[in-house]
């Protein structure tokens, strides 16, 4: 049976040398066991989140969300952005109950106490709160409105169908980061968004040890006669090899964004939310301990591939770790990966009769030469493009 789904699968092997992207409770590099082996390992969360950030430099901020516990804080500064004149106490609190009647999440002040030991006036979600810079225009348009009704906003938000428009404003327009990434309101699970973006944890091809770096720091007006270091310390790291998988469900994506698509070019969004989060997550890296260990590296290799069916990860290719060396002719651990991972993606994929030709293939040097033949050779820019083209293909057909 022929399935008319479009899915979106992306492949990486990136090396890091030296570093500590992703720790856990003790400070240590997070890890995970593996075909019996230990791995180095970095959460789907750290890189959401460094994706997320690579959005800033790639998409207009009224297509991006904001997630933040003061929602009422930014919301109100909206309000008084329309002309609404307000105190800012005022403001705060105009915008908790417009919060409130869209999410029905309580807006506080919280428990904690300022250094002046006074209770910070500021109210603040209960957690978490996700929503767009146009849901947050549509509210606080909402706001002005009921300001100006006779017995002002709580009187407004009374009314059955001012807090259903509400609800409607936090629901609709969702932002590129929203629609991939997904959204969960406690208190409104009706304006729950499911997430477009699957995003693993990236583990290491290689069984990995964590190591110990011992260092000191001198005080700089430190008399000559003074022994000993002004500190000491120590910092976890590891140095690893990773496979990162993504997939993105391109017809859920487009679902998400929803209302926000065009009559004359409805692919369009949808095409540049996908090549934005291509783009992103290739890439972009976790900053934990970024400073320290400077490892600004890229990947090594990417395959990117469009299914018509479910999303497949290949990280089943390096469950038997790989062996410094494998390759027979280096000695690290990239050549071998590569090997191991251009032999088990023809066989599951002929397998299971999930053979694709919308597949491309960015890679850097001839360690990575045993990937060529699994797609079409592009450099990142041609990858994007790519993949956005043919995704606004696919979704032409799809509409037609």
């Amino acid at each position: 049976m022929v399935s008319s789904r479009t899915i979106l699968d992306v492949h990486i092997l990136q090396t890091v040398p030296p570093s500590n992207l992703n720790r856990d409770d003790t400070g240590s590099p997070k890890t995970a066991v593996y075909g019996g082996v230990r791995r180095a390992r970095v959460s789907s969360q750290a890189w959401k989140r460094a994706t997320r950030k690579a959005f800033d430099g790639l998409l207009d901020p009224a297509e991006l969300g904001v997630r933040t516990k003061k929602v009422a804080e930014l919301l109100a500064t909206r309000i008084t952005g329309l002309g609404v004149e307000l105190e800012e106490p005022e403001a705060w609190q105009v915008a908790a109950d417009t919060i409130t009647a869209a999410t029905g999440a309580k807006v506080e002040p919280p428990k904690r106490k300022t250094k002046e030991g006074t209770q910070d006036p500021a109210p603040e979600s209960s957690y978490l709160m996700f929503l767009s810079s146009r849901q947050l225009d549509a509210l606080a348009a909402l706001a002005a409105e009921g300001l100006k009704e006779p017995g002002g906003l709580k009187e407004f938000f009374k009314g059955k169908e001012n807090r259903a428009r509400a609800r409607e404003a936090a629901n609709t327009r969702h932002s590129v980061d929203i629609a991939l990434f997904g959204r969960m309101v406690a208190d409104a699970s009706d304006i729950n968004v499911d997430a477009a973006a699957q995003v693993a944890h990236a583990i290491s091809v290689h069984a990995v040890e964590n190591e110990s770096d011992y260092y000191t720091a001198v005080d700089d007006q430190r008399a000559e006669d003074e022994p000993g270091a002004g500190m000491i310390g120590t910092v976890d790291f590891n140095s690893a090899t990773l496979y990162r998988y993504a997939a993105v469900d391109v017809d859920r994506l487009r679902g998400n964004l929803g209302d926000g698509l065009r009559a004359d070019e409805p692919a369009a969004p949808v095409q540049r939310a996908v090549e934005a989060f291509v783009e992103a997550f290739v890439t972009s890296i976790p900053t934990g301990k970024m400073n320290t260990f400077a490892n600004q590296t890229l990947p090594d290799a990417v395959i990117v591939k469009l299914r018509s069916a479910r999303p497949i990860s290949f990280a089943g290719a390096f469950e038997e770790a790989v062996p410094a060396g494998g390759d027979g002719l280096t000695g690290g651990h990239v050549a071998g990966a590569c090997a191991q991972l251009a032999s088990y993606v023809p066989e599951v994929e002929k397998a299971f009769g999930a053979v694709t030709e919308d597949s491309w293939v960015l890679r850097v040097g001839e360690r990575t030469a045993a990937l060529g033949g699994l797609g079409t050779e592009v450099g990142l820019d041609g990858l994007v493009a790519a993949v956005g083209a043919a995704v606004a293909k696919r979704l032409a057909g799809s509409a037609g």
